[in-house]
């Protein structure tokens, strides 16, 4: 299933040159994966509580086009695999039908200490 958000560039979003500066396409789909957190029921505040918070282990990132002031963009999460320890999530910024960015971001677990820990059955529930 694809979760998409829409979003729209505003100026604090460009460079100098006009376009959108290439780390808030990061931004952009941790917004995505944020909502999409949301949208399927978990409570990241309570997974906090029990000593649990998801990171970001590792981007591969495809810059494909460029974005400009005032574009409206939607970012498009999708769950791409799920292990014991490890969430793959497959993202995209579009501009209509173009991919403008695309990643693949591996999330984890961790506890209170920084320790990696295995995901909930509950959240690999879920995500499924």
């Amino acid at each position: 299933m694809v979760y998409t958000l829409p979003i729209r560039i505003y100026y604090e979003d460009t460079d100098m040159a006009g376009i959108v500066y290439y780390a808030n396409y990061l931004k952009f789909i941790e917004r995505g994966r944020s909502e999409w957190v949301r949208e399927i029921g978990m409570d990241q505040l309570k997974m906090k509580e029990e000593g649990i918070v998801f990171v970001v282990r590792r981007v591969e990132a495809d810059y494909l086009g460029s974005a400009k002031l005032d574009d409206e963009l939607v970012v498009e999460t999708e769950v791409a695999n799920v292990t014991g320890v490890r969430l793959l999530m497959e993202q995209r910024v579009k501009r209509g039908e173009e991919i403008l960015f695309h990643a693949m971001v591996t999330v984890v677990c961790m506890n209170d200490a920084g320790q990696p820990v295995r995901l909930p059955a509950n959240i690999r529930q879920m995500v499924h």
